[in-house]
């Protein structure tokens, strides 16, 4: 999984390293398991997300499935390839890796100025050449 945030894989060896092995469970292959020794749930993460959330009076339309969309989102807009982010996420179709793209306007507006200056200066080009 790539990460987003340059020091994630400090804090991920951090969790794999010196604070996973304390919850035992030795032949327990989960990464993020319960007090009990399982897998924690969705339905536990969803319910944990929601109090932090009420609790800082985030919005309530962001959800825990909101950092997919995120991921997805971050990774588009730092100009990685639609394809590895389709595979990065395990979508079969770039259809569904496009609804959880929620790029902002000023990415939008960057993208169409690239292309439009793009256009623009091979336009001028073409034409100084035929000027000659």
């Amino acid at each position: 999984m790539l990460t987003v945030w340059d020091w994630a894989p400090d804090i991920l060896d951090e969790w794999f390293t010196e604070v996973r092995p304390l919850f035992g469970g030795e032949g327990n292959p989960a990464a993020w398991p319960s007090e009990r020794g399982l897998r924690i749930g969705c339905q536990r993460l969803n319910s944990r997300f929601v109090t932090y959330r009420q609790a800082l009076g985030l919005d309530e339309g962001l959800d825990f499935h909101s950092f997919r969309r995120s991921y997805v989102t971050h990774l588009i807009e730092a100009g990685w390839d639609p394809r590895f982010v389709q595979e990065q996420v395990g979508h079969d179709h770039a259809s569904t890796t496009a609804i959880y793209t929620c790029v902002s306007s000023d990415f939008r507006t960057r993208t169409l100025r690239r292309h439009l200056d793009g256009t623009i200066a091979a336009a001028l080009k073409s034409q100084a050449g035929r000027q000659r």
